[in-house]
């Protein structure tokens, strides 16, 4: 990366860049605004009419000067220093600025042809915005150049942080709206910089945007003092450099300036770490704090109030155009502000004092591949799964933690990826039993480090931070750049961040419907701690929310795991980390569990998605059972085949069949989910009529969601998590959710298609078990010992 001007001279703005850059600005803020306002007339060749207008106005003004301002000025940078560079827009609706850049750029034609260079291209561009038919009002996937939605609100900075990863020359420019600086996702990620390594990763210039209002009031920085935002900022670590003003050209001339000094500090960390003269210290990244008027260019005001600079001009600053022939002419001299008879030709092409601010091909942000990450996506070089598999001579002879096996397959990820897969966690890789990764690979720590702390350095590359929304946000913006990971978290606490992977999934949904996004690896999400063994913690930590929340992702997008044990865990791992612009969800405990399958037969069943396990049951396919016994989930696994065994033992003329789910999006459809499995598999599997009893990990009403249309669905009886919990056993937490292997051996007896011999029996039975586990967990403070040392086959004691 070579600079085309002499060190020092960046930060000094040319009389014929001054104009270019300038120019290029007023350009891109008469699109912005002909965007929100105009469906003919695109470069006013004739005085604006009300029938012009759009009958809805929708989109928002007041951040978007100041976005097209910090673009024009990072676009400059990067002509004169080959710099790669990605713009990430955080305030939430700053839509029309990113668009009018990259059609500015040529790149929005390049992606989407119709809209030419020319004033139709104008006038398509115009009525195309926030339209049926159209494009949305944010920065969204439809903008080139984006990764990062620019109303998810709170996130910028740590898609970011992620896109730099493992990403040495790669500068991720990200602007922070002081509205969004509220929100708790954004506070907690300016300590993304805690995290980096200037050797091996790339850099974030973080733009704070303080122009004091949001929709309806004043921003809590736009009122704090410039004394104490530096106070704030200059604490997470940053060197805070300020530009603050409406005045022009000094404004041009004050940011081209800043910008340039931020740039040089960014070379000089860099140059330090790689050439082998960096201290070891955290250092202190470069902060822009851009202080500009809300609406910046905008009418002054409106109806005798002030709306530039104040919360007035965030959205539409004259929304009565139509029918105001005043709010019309003010909208007419506001346009005829920018001079667009300076900026278009007279076929209505950006003139070439516009375009020479452009930088070049692959250079220009909007174009930029790792804002395409697709584009540069290499497959990982993957382990063969089976080589870390569980020997099982028989199902439930063998107790193991599940997730240690993928821990270990993700550390030799680590040694096999250097530079492309990385695992992000809050805080609980050796919780989670993933520790293994430590055996090649630190926590990445760029803070100090002292002679108590174990795996911890610099040069770490496993992402631990006690936020889920950094963690989150980091893999994010990871995959999103072209890399692979895992975001790994206790079950309940999936849900801190759960509006950013329903927000992920929707980006993905949107990018496949264009042809130029091309496929990017999948976010793996693995969920352990699980509800049903969080009985340490209490009922704050026994929630499967997500489950419920990806289940209603598109199906094109959200795939659901619940593999029973370690082998099908392996494989199920593989197919993710294979996979491309998915959302797969895996939920597996990590406490020692029962292995139920051996590499082969887990294989082949995580290939089908479900299975019958003829071992567990008494059905011998002769005829239908008398009971369907099904499951997903691995605790519920075990309480079913628990179940099974019962009534194989007590009540041995009843005929039952246990299934075992691990693929949750096979019970759909095959119209509803590409998962979806036949009707021909689906009633080989449940029969066609037989009652189903279906203990399931998460909330029993998914399982209803999950079998709608099948045939006869109200035959099946959910069991699962309803809300009940606390710091108990691990029995016991089945035991209050109803679905412990007495409550499933009731319900099989009392849905089954015949009532056997001995089935009252049974039920008292069952009802005096549940009785004696009650008493027993308050006396002795742990569960049973026929629960707790329960194996499969072991006769089962007459009460």
């Amino acid at each position: 990366m070579t600079s085309t001007i002499a060190p020092g001279e960046l930060g000094s703005l040319s009389t014929a860049e001054l104009a270019q850059v300038d120019a290029w600005w007023r350009a891109n803020n008469y699109l912005t605004v002909g965007q929100i306002y105009l469906q003919a007339n695109p470069l006013l060749r004739e005085p604006l009419t009300a029938e012009q207008i759009k009958p809805r106005l929708l989109g928002h003004w007041g951040t978007s000067p100041g976005l097209s301002f910090i673009y024009a000025h990072a676009s400059r940078l990067i002509r004169h220093t080959g710099q790669q560079m990605i713009y990430l827009a955080g305030p939430g609706h700053g839509g029309p600025a990113l668009v009018a850049a990259s059609y500015l750029e040529g790149t929005y034609t390049e992606r989407f042809p119709e809209v030419t260079t020319d004033a139709d291209g104008v006038r398509l561009l115009f009525r195309r915005f926030s339209a049926p038919g159209g494009i949305p009002s944010h920065v969204s996937v439809t903008t080139p150049g984006s990764i990062h939605e620019g109303g998810e609100l709170g996130y910028v900075l740590t898609h970011a942080f992620g896109a730099v990863l493992d990403n040495p020359d790669l500068i991720a420019l990200a602007v922070v709206g002081d509205g969004e600086a509220e929100t708790g996702p954004l506070e907690g990620s300016w300590k993304g910089i805690s995290f980096l390594n200037p050797e091996r990763d790339g850099a974030v210039l973080p733009v704070l945007h303080l122009n004091g209002a949001k929709i309806a009031g004043p921003t809590v920085l736009g009122r704090k003092s410039p004394a104490e935002v530096r106070s704030l900022l200059a604490g997470h670590g940053y060197d805070v450099l300020e530009v603050e003003g409406h005045d022009l050209p000094g404004m041009h001339e004050r940011f081209a300036a800043t910008l340039a000094t931020a740039y040089e500090r960014i070379r000089e960390i860099q140059q330090a770490a790689r050439s082998g003269s960096w201290d070891g210290r955290r250092p202190h990244w470069p902060l822009i704090v851009l202080r500009s008027p809300k609406g910046w260019t905008g009418p002054h005001s409106v109806d005798g109030v002030v709306t530039e600079g104040t919360w007035r001009s965030h959205q539409v600053p004259l929304s009565g155009v139509r029918d105001n022939p005043e709010h019309l002419a003010i909208l007419q001299r506001w346009l005829e502000s920018y001079r667009p008879e300076e900026l278009f030709d007279e076929l209505g092409r950006p003139v070439d004092l516009v375009l020479a601010a452009n930088p070049e091909g692959d250079a220009r942000m909007s174009a930029n591949p790792h804002a395409n990450g697709g584009l540069l996506t290499r497959d990982l070089d993957i382990p063969d799964f089976r080589s870390y598999a569980v020997d099982v001579p028989a199902p439930a002879t063998v107790r193991a933690e599940s997730t240690r096996k993928l821990g270990e397959l993700m550390r030799d990820l680590y040694t096999a990826n250097p530079d492309r897969f990385r695992l992000f966690c809050p805080d609980e890789t050796n919780s989670n039993r993933l520790g293994a990764v430590f055996d090649v690979s630190d926590r990445a720590f760029a803070e100090a480090v002292t002679d108590d702390d174990v795996a911890i350095s610099r040069d770490g590359r496993v992402m631990e931070v006690l936020s889920e929304h950094n963690c989150h946000g980091w893999l994010e913006g990871y995959t999103l750049t072209g890399r692979h990971g895992w975001f790994a978290t206790y079950e309940a606490f999936a849900m801190v961040s759960a509006s950013m992977t329903i927000q992920h999934a929707k980006w993905l949904q949107e990018a496949a419907r264009l042809d130029w996004r091309a496929k990017v690896p999948s976010l793996n999400v693995l969920l352990t701690s699980t509800a049903w063994r969080n009985d340490h913690n209490g009922f704050s930590h026994q929630g499967p929310g997500l489950i419920q929340n990806v289940l209603n992702i598109r199906g094109t997008i959200g795939r659901i795991y619940l593999p029973p044990d370690a082998n099908c865990l392996l494989s199920v791992a593989d197919h993710c980390l294979r996979s491309r612009s998915y959302v797969n969800l895996v939920v597996i405990d990590k406490q020692p569990q029962p292995q139920w399958l051996t590499i082969e037969e887990a294989e082949r069943h995580c290939a089908k998605g479900a299975g019958v396990w003829e071992w567990a049951g008494t059905d011998d396919g002769s005829a239908d059972p008398d009971i369907v016994l099904a499951c997903a989930g691995d605790v519920v696994t075990q309480e079913t085949v628990a179940a099974a065994e019962i009534l194989r033992q007590k009540v041995p003329s009843l005929r039952t069949r246990v299934v075992n789910v691990v693929d949750l999006m096979a019970l759909t459809r095959q119209r509803d989910h590409p998962h979806g499995m036949s009707e021909t598999l689906f009633n080989e599997l449940f029969t066609d009529s037989v009652d189903v009893i279906f203990a399931f990990h998460g909330y029993p009403g998914a399982v209803h969601q999950l079998v709608h249309g099948r045939p006869e669905a109200d035959r099946f009886r959910a069991r699962g998590f309803v809300e009940e919990g606390t710091t108990t056993t691990p029995f016991d937490m089945v035991v209050r959710n109803r679905v412990s292997r007495y409550h499933l051996v009731m319900d099989a007896l009392n849905n089954a298609s015949r009532t056997p011999p001995g089935a009252a029996d049974l039920m008292a039975w069952c009802e005096e078990r549940l009785a004696a586990h009650e008493a027993y967990v308050v006396e002795h403070l742990e569960d049973l010992p026929e629960v707790r040392d329960w194996t499969l086959g072991r006769p089962i004691e007459p009460r």
